[in-house]
């Protein structure tokens, strides 16, 4: 990339290095990864509970408390995440999502009732909530504009990789030993991350100019010179601090309620897809759907296929635009869940093939733009001083819901059956697409104070709908 700097007083065009900016990224997002582990170990695990004859059966009461009760936990975790960010700092926060997880695996490993099972999911949540917190915050700090995007993909793209790693594991490896390779990645996590510098942005807002600038200058490359950059955050730190960060702040401007309208609704329809539900009871679904193709070669076919989608979404979200990728995500998402609410309804069973090729394509559409763009924008559509605030009550908006979707599908489904049930989510993506056109903001390719102050009109007449800058 291309960017401006100071040498000699004079506005002079600089390469920058962006090595370290991506393993930064990859480093944080290995939390994602065993986020997405997480996600997935109920869809194998969950059937062989249910058992009667396994060695600790769990019937569908409590098998909805052990997949749901992960929301509840993911909403523990956010509530206290944005504080910690600012408190400790984001590197530090980070490195400490990674311990709840380590004890859920280690609690799953040697549970012998249902209580244990749900407070081991409890604090997996945790650390899930800690995680969709913080390090897109981090990713969105450190990342320049040009490759801001591709760096926040990778957050969802090793979610999507931590699912498929799930069904894989889960699919040939035993209850023990699948729990055992799950925590082998926290522990890769904590070898790689350790070494990864804090984000610049919150070391200047913090007063601490000398070591945001060597930050700085890793992320950018040491013959980068960081002063105008730095000079840049230094001022956004200056006015941060004269503004007040209470939680009016984020509906004091019309700019501040804008972001926080299309934050709190991008996540909330996040969830709203079914996405949980559907990888949750992936292995379930098919067997409802009497598939001729084995239930967990389908579910692994599904999650690599989301993984694949993932690797495109993370090349062309900064080409093709933020915005245009999630209006097409939610139609495709609204087709999809139609025709399987079709294929249940009108007992279809001799297209079997048709629950394998919704969800596929459910899984490309999500992947395309609903899976990463709203934890991406997150981190690029608040000020400093109100993105802990803004993150928590949005992570806190996306696990509600993720809790309510998830421990009622089973509900739903016995009640109104599978058709009804997924034409309940097909009327969510409707919605989701004209939400997408009317509200969301495009950010792609903008800086973090452009995109500041076009959210509050100060941008000479540009529509918030613009392209790229």
């Amino acid at each position: 990339m291309e960017s401006i700097g100071i040498v000699s007083g004079r506005p002079t065009p600089q390469e920058t290095k962006k090595l370290w900016q991506y393993f930064a990224a990859i480093s944080a997002s290995l939390l994602a990864l065993a986020a997405g582990s997480v996600l997935a170990w109920t869809s194998p695990i969950l059937p062989q509970l249910k058992d009667p004859n396994g060695w600790l059966f769990v019937n569908n009461e409590q098998g909805s408390w052990i997949g749901g009760l992960l929301s509840i936990g993911a909403i523990v975790g956010a509530v206290p995440a944005g504080t910690l960010a600012d408190k400790l700092g984001r590197k530090k926060t980070i490195l400490a999502a990674a311990v709840p997880y380590l004890l859920s695996w280690i609690i799953i490993i040697f549970a012998r009732s249902v209580a244990l099972l749900c407070l081991a999911r409890t604090l997996a949540g945790i650390s899930v909530g800690l995680t969709c917190v913080v390090v897109p915050m981090y990713i969105a700090e450190f990342a320049e504009p040009s490759i801001r995007g591709v760096l926040g993909s990778i957050f969802q793209l090793f979610i999507s990789a931590g699912v498929l790693y799930g069904f894989v594991f889960g699919t040939f490896l035993n209850y023990t030993w699948f729990a055992i390779i799950c925590a082998q990645i926290d522990v890769v996590f904590l070898a790689t991350y350790i070494w990864m510098p804090e984000s610049p942005q919150w070391l200047m807002g913090q007063g601490r100019k000398s070591e945001a600038s060597r930050a700085l200058s890793v992320f950018r490359g040491q013959e980068y010179d960081v002063n105008e950059e730095l000079a840049t955050m230094q001022k956004s730190a200056e006015e941060a601090a004269l503004r007040n960060s209470s939680v009016l702040e984020l509906i004091k401007t019309r700019g501040a309620r804008t972001a926080l309208f299309a934050g709190l609704g991008m996540l909330a329809y996040q969830q709203l897809t079914g996405i949980n539900a559907v990888i949750f009871y992936t292995e379930e679904i098919f067997a409802a759907a009497g598939s001729s193709l084995n239930a967990d070669v389908a579910s692994i076919i599904v999650a690599l296929v989301q993984t694949l989608m993932s690797c495109v979404a993370a090349i062309i979200v900064d080409r093709v635009g933020r915005r245009v990728l999630l209006i097409s995500s939610s139609s495709i998402l609204a087709l999809c869940l139609f025709l399987l609410g079709l294929y249940f309804k009108l007992d279809l069973s001799d297209m079997g093939w048709l629950p394998l090729v919704s969800l596929t394509t459910f899984m490309i559409a999500f992947a395309l733009g609903y899976g990463p763009i709203p934890w991406m924008m997150m981190g690029e559509l608040f000020p400093p001083e109100t993105k802990g605030t803004a993150s928590v009550i949005a992570v806190m908006v996306n696990w509600s819901t993720s809790f309510l979707v998830t421990k009622f599908f089973s509900p739903l489904k016995a009640t109104f059956g599978e058709g009804v049930t997924f034409w309940i989510f097909t009327a969510m993506m409707v919605s989701a697409t004209l939400f997408g056109f009317f509200i969301v903001p495009e950010t792609s390719g903008k800086s973090l104070q452009q995109i500041q102050d076009e959210l509050n009109g100060k941008n000479n007449g540009q529509t918030r709908n613009g392209g790229a800058a």
